[in-house]
């Protein structure tokens, strides 16, 4: 029985049952372990309380066994001794994209367990919309290779985002109910975006959201929720009253408070975290069991420089929280929350043997990691040999754009005779009820842009039907002033068709094509020729390489960006600022709480601009 068998990489009905069976009589010292780890103290999670000299005794991934040095009654067949760290729990992610940090899982793994992130509740709907059949079976590839890192994934509620949208999954009652059948390793449903499509019986993803709301309760599955800009009252108890679960939008302490009264599990992020902490602190708040520690989106890039999971806990240390319940709030609180306690969150018997070991607790100083029962880093080395995994076609051929775009795709016509045009514009997080107006000139039949007016093209290409459906229109204040350069990315949340925005048609027919070659990535043309590729081979969202290597990539893109002048223009985000917009994939959503979208041409809206929340649709030009 202490031979790791391939079922204990997972969480399976029949192999718990097995593995628990083993692990009772290891507890009472009828059956030998593999090692014991015994340590200086560890915080026992559940209490809140720090235990010295205390013994872990690990059999396969698991712990079979915790207390005081010397109490188990059995052996082991090594003993480790660790006087002077203190342990804590594997470090947990209640809400996070993995595809944000642009590595697939085996090398998000190798970033992030150094760091004390251990599991990952996977909010699965970017890769699942790239490919939502092997959305599942994308996620569990790498530990079946034998990854340390557990991997929770929630299929996502926005597959598509809106019913105006199409491409490479679609999920609704029958597919949740089929991955929730499929694996005790999901959790429930990815954060519900399209509020308008939860309230509204009239919109067209109702039935669709609800399918996935009711077999997610039929699974007893955790639903989670997406409550952007979310403030009125009745809309928050409608928000919970549906079965939202959490939220992870919140952006000032009032509106935490908001949602927490209302029964919402709140994860804060780091953006919004310092000041929402120490708000809550002046306040005089206790009981923190409610809340967790979000990453949601980070590049690998920020996780290099910042952190991963320890990166949101040294935050809210500095910030005055205490490190105990720091520390809490990226274990045991997300666990419940996630109901995976049988399993992780905590460093007890019956769990992954995953524990964090910390030469100094107030600074959160990281000196060691182990997960899956073994050592897995020593400082920021990370110890097991990366599995090498050849992704399937599936993975690596999701760009399909018939034969390549020209200048042409991009050009938008104007009316025989018309010298000027009214145009419908956006600009990037553009949050209001209306869509800008404006009167552009007209040149040789086309509708032209005007730099004197920060006004750029952006276009949505559809990348998966192969039919090279292009969505073009206008938008203030963003892209190239430079002529003739065009900057395009295969990210594009959350449908994640190809977007391109340039000071030229041709450029950003290039930028397109060299995305397409690349089978996803970043493309950067300057005055006619393309300066700057990263590659995200995989899905159009990740590259299977270290981070060391996709970092320097980025890092040349900027550089080269910084040739070109970028157009700005303020926005309702205070997270848009001047300079290379690589937030722009994030202008790309069309969940809540955004109104009048550019998306890939469908029948529900042929020119490709259509509000999504009431689902009027308007010319481009007219």
């Amino acid at each position: 029985m202490n031979e790791r068998a391939a079922d204990d990489l997972f969480v399976t009905g029949e192999g718990e049952t097995r593995i628990r069976q083993h692990l009772t009589l290891v507890a009472l010292g009828k059956r030998p372990a593999d090692r014991k780890l015994r340590v200086g103290r560890l915080l026992d999670v559940h209490g809140r309380e720090w235990l010295d000299d205390q013994e872990i005794v690990i059999s396969g991934r698991r712990i079979a066994y915790v207390g005081p040095a010397g109490s188990w009654p059995g052996e082991a067949a090594e003993e480790v001794h660790e006087p002077a760290l203190s342990a804590v729990p594997g470090f947990g992610e209640v809400h996070k994209h993995i595809e944000s940090s642009h590595l697939t899982p085996e090398y998000e793994a190798a970033m992030v367990l150094p760091r004390g992130n251990t599991w990952t509740c996977e909010a699965s709907h970017e890769f699942s919309n790239v490919d939502g059949p092997h959305n599942l079976e994308f996620w569990m590839t790498a530990r079946r290779h034998g990854s340390p890192l557990k991997i929770f994934p929630l299929p996502g509620s926005a597959v598509p985002p809106t019913a105006y949208e199409f491409g490479g999954g679609y999920f609704g009652h029958a597919e949740q109910q089929s991955f929730l059948r499929e694996s005790l390793m999901v959790a429930g449903l990815d954060e519900v975006m399209d509020w308008p499509s939860v309230w509204n019986p009239e919109n067209p993803s109702y039935d669709r959201l609800w399918g996935m709301i009711r077999a997610t309760f039929e699974q007893r599955g955790v639903v989670e929720g997406h409550a952007a800009g979310m403030r009125a009252l009745p809309e928050i108890n409608a928000f919970a009253a549906a079965g939202m679960a959490s939220d992870h939008e919140a952006w000032t302490p009032e509106e935490v408070l908001d949602k927490l009264r209302r029964g919402l599990f709140v994860e804060i992020r780091p953006h919004s975290l310092p000041e929402i902490i120490k708000a809550l602190l002046a306040r005089g708040q206790s009981d923190w069991s409610q809340f967790a520690f979000c990453t949601d989106d980070r590049s690998c890039s920020d996780t290099l420089k910042l952190g991963a999971t320890d990166y949101n806990v040294r935050l809210a240390i500095e910030n005055g929280l205490p490190p105990e319940i720091a520390i809490q709030c990226v274990t045991i609180n997300p666990a419940r929350h996630m109901r995976l306690t049988p399993w992780v969150g905590s460093i007890a018997p019956g769990r992954f043997a995953d524990i964090v070991l910390l030469d100094d607790v107030q600074t959160l100083s990281i000196a060691k990691v182990w997960a899956d029962g073994d050592q897995v880093s020593d400082g920021k080395t990370y110890l097991p040999a990366i599995p090498k995994i050849d992704w399937p076609d599936w993975a690596r051929q999701t760009v399909k754009i018939g034969d390549g775009l020209t200048a042409a795709d991009f050009a938008i016509a104007a009316e025989p005779g018309r010298e000027t045009m009214n145009a419908a514009l956006l600009r990037p997080f553009h949050w209001h009820d209306d869509f800008i107006s404006m009167e552009l000139p007209v040149e040789n039949g086309e509708v032209q842009r005007d730099t004197s007016r920060n006004v750029t093209k952006f276009a949505v290409v559809d990348r998966f039907s192969g039919r090279t459906n292009v969505g073009k229109m206008f938008w203030l204040g963003t892209g190239p002033s430079t002529p003739d350069c065009a900057l395009a990315c295969s990210m594009g949340h959350d449908k994640h068709n190809i977007w391109a925005v340039g000071s030229s048609d041709a450029a950003m027919a290039l930028a397109v094509n060299t995305i397409a070659g690349m089978q996803g990535g970043w493309a950067l043309v300057d005055r006619g020729k393309v300066t700057a590729t990263v590659r995200y081979e995989v899905g159009g969202l990740m590259t299977c390489r270290p981070p060391e290597a996709l970092h320097e990539e980025m890092q040349a893109l900027y550089k080269a960006g910084e040739a070109i002048d970028w157009m700005y223009e303020p926005t309702f985000s205070p997270r848009w600022w001047p300079g290379f917009p690589e937030r722009l994939a994030f202008a790309t959503l069309t969940c809540a709480p955004w109104r009048w979208v550019l998306v890939a041409p469908n029948e529900r809206a042929p020119e490709g601009f259509v509000n999504v929340q009431t689902g009027a649709t308007h010319p481009i030009v007219w």
